[in-house]
């Protein structure tokens, strides 16, 4: 059953979205926040990009101004792997108990979630993911994301590299759904253009592919509906000028709209073809997904049709004078990737021909895939993925 088809009176189980501190200078907060969690301490996980940048001695600042005693691992990688998680929960078991603070993109946020269940589960490792969503509980989070794109605040699983499998792993548990989401746009202020792309279209790919997911329900559709018109909107202007507050913080929250939409209703196909060529080449995430969305979109269209028109109403595009909303939605995508320049054949993201069986084979087995309006098998993965070589 696509989304469109869904019984509106089928019934709904929903968990409760976390705690959300929204607004310019709200990092100022984060003592009083960390108390709320009936914790001291505070072991803070991040990246050497953020420390060079300046924000980790920013946030540390408010922790030693109300006297939190704090750790810090800054070796979280972008692409994080098992035992960059492993390396990390050894530094927190050692520490203590404590909040762990998650300051960074979705990497460290993800890599925070994995730290923590591992500190509850002194026994396992990363590698043990799928044994792990039935262990005991890990740490509370607060997340504080610096970017605006992945939602990894909102949701208690990290996507985690097996370098060894070449495949991306699921780490997580219902206690790593960060109890607090801080958000705070200045945070984001900084971040260079490219990443603000790559980013933001993850946020617009959450949005697109929670509207045509087959678990997608009235309360994820209306927080994916409003995540396409904000992010939709303040994308091109934020890449434009990296100094509009207005429209970084338009940008983050509609991220966060995104990201508690594919909580609930799941994603698919461009993401289950972006896990792989990222596994498979070291392509960020963002441009691995703007590589293949608009041939996603067109394989996808004949049994999207009611979610490629959400789409493109949320996009306040004008009926299309053929009805095609498909088209119109694919066209107002390829319009926004061509303002970010992100889009980029695979050839020149490693992907030599050779790889491209095993890309297909990892997208079909994974799970987001499975969400997909329309199933694709592995040929059918090949096409797509010829058509954009």
């Amino acid at each position: 059953m696509t989304s469109s088809q869904r019984d509106p009176l089928a019934p709904l189980s929903i968990d409760p979205i976390c705690r959300v501190e929204f607004g310019p200078g709200r990092i100022d907060r984060l003592p009083e926040l960390i108390a709320t969690t009936g914790h001291h301490r505070a072991f803070l996980v991040t990246d050497q990009g953020l420390r060079a940048a300046g924000v980790v001695d920013r946030v540390l600042k408010t922790l030693e101004s109300d006297g939190i005693e704090y750790d810090v691992y800054d070796e979280v990688a972008p692409n994080p792997s098992t035992g960059n998680v492993d390396a990390g929960a050894a530094r927190a078991r050692a520490f203590g108990p404590a909040v762990v603070v998650a300051l960074g993109g979705g990497s460290v946020l993800d890599a925070a979630k994995g730290i923590s269940l591992l500190v509850g589960n002194p026994d396992a490792v990363a590698a043990d993911a799928d044994q792990l969503w039935e262990a005991a509980a890990g740490l509370p989070i607060i997340a504080i994301p610096t970017t605006s794109g992945t939602g990894a605040e909102t949701n208690g699983f990290g996507v985690i590299e097996d370098a060894g499998a070449r495949r991306k792993v699921y780490l997580g548990h219902p206690s790593v759904k960060p109890h607090i989401a801080l958000l705070d746009p200045e945070l984001t202020l900084g971040l260079p253009a490219p990443a603000t792309a790559a980013t933001g279209i993850d946020a617009l790919v959450h949005g697109i592919e929670s509207l045509a997911s087959r678990g997608a329900n009235p309360f994820s559709v209306a927080y994916a509906t409003q995540a396409v018109t904000m992010v939709g909107r303040a994308l091109p202007a934020a890449y434009r000028d990296g100094s509009d507050l207005d429209a970084r913080a338009e940008l983050m929250m509609g991220a966060h709209l995104a990201g508690q939409a594919l909580t609930l209703s799941g994603l698919g196909l461009v993401h289950g073809i972006g896990h792989a060529l990222t596994a498979h080449t070291g392509t960020p995430h963002g441009v691995a997904l703007a590589a293949v969305l608009e041939e996603v979109m067109k394989f996808s269209a004949p049994a999207a049709r009611h979610a490629y028109e959400q789409v493109g109403r949320a996009m306040r595009l004008p009926p299309p004078a053929d009805g095609d909303w498909g088209r119109a939605a694919v066209d107002a995508v390829r319009a926004i990737s061509e303002a970010l320049d992100i889009k980029r054949p695979l050839r020149e993201l490693g992907a030599d021909p050779g790889m491209l069986p095993s890309i297909a084979a990892g997208t079909v087995a994974d799970a987001v895939t499975k969400n997909s309006p329309l199933l694709p098998s592995e040929s059918e993965v090949r096409e797509i993925l010829g058509r954009t070589y």
